[in-house]
């Protein structure tokens, strides 16, 4: 049991049948009447985002959301299989339970899946990948501004801005966080 008191980025707790973890908390002391923590949660199997606020003495049940390491191996229509390391079992996963910044993740990569209960609900690519530039406009001399940038297509399939300075073939590395390019790998 945690209790609203007690809540954290991060935490995972049942409330009304559902999953939800904590983006942001914040206790508030008014100068008047009891304090309370408002916070911003997320439905993790749903993805949808609600701010609430919480008797801090209020109770809920902890919620354990397992995170597996498996590799990526194959696409298949909208099925994507994945690879447990251990038993070497393919575990299929439907395209529709994939974040948006799956687009960055190319075969044979490591990721982790979530799951509550025994039932898959999304997956974590992990936080930085190094992907070949497939097509980007040639950078020109001159053509600067501060901090110019430019779009760029990846292996994968996925376009992010890049700097003049990068062309094609070139190895980089990208957050999947935030989209951004980090750097030269």
């Amino acid at each position: 049991m945690v209790s609203a008191g007690d809540f954290r980025n991060g935490v995972t707790f049942e409330m009304d049948g559902k999953v939800y973890q904590i983006i942001e908390f914040q206790h508030v002391k008014p100068g008047k009447g009891a304090a309370f923590v408002r916070a911003k949660i997320r439905d993790v199997i749903a993805g949808s985002v609600v701010e609430r606020t919480f008797n801090p003495t209020e109770k809920f049940p902890t919620a354990f959301v397992e995170r597996k390491e498996m590799e990526y191996s194959y696409a298949d229509g909208d099925l994507y299989y994945f690879m447990d390391p251990e038993s070497y079992e393919l575990v299929p996963i439907n395209g529709k339970d994939l974040s948006d910044n799956f687009k960055f993740v190319k075969e044979n990569m490591v990721c982790k899946v979530l799951s509550y209960k025994g039932n898959v609900f999304g997956v974590e690519p992990p936080n930085f990948v190094t992907l070949q530039v497939t097509k980007t406009d040639p950078g020109f001399k001159g053509d600067t501004a501060t901090n110019a940038t430019k779009p760029a297509t990846l292996e994968t399939g996925a376009e992010i801005k890049v700097p003049l300075f990068i062309d094609e073939g070139e190895m980089i590395q990208v957050d999947t966080r935030t989209s951004e390019y980090m750097g030269r790998a």
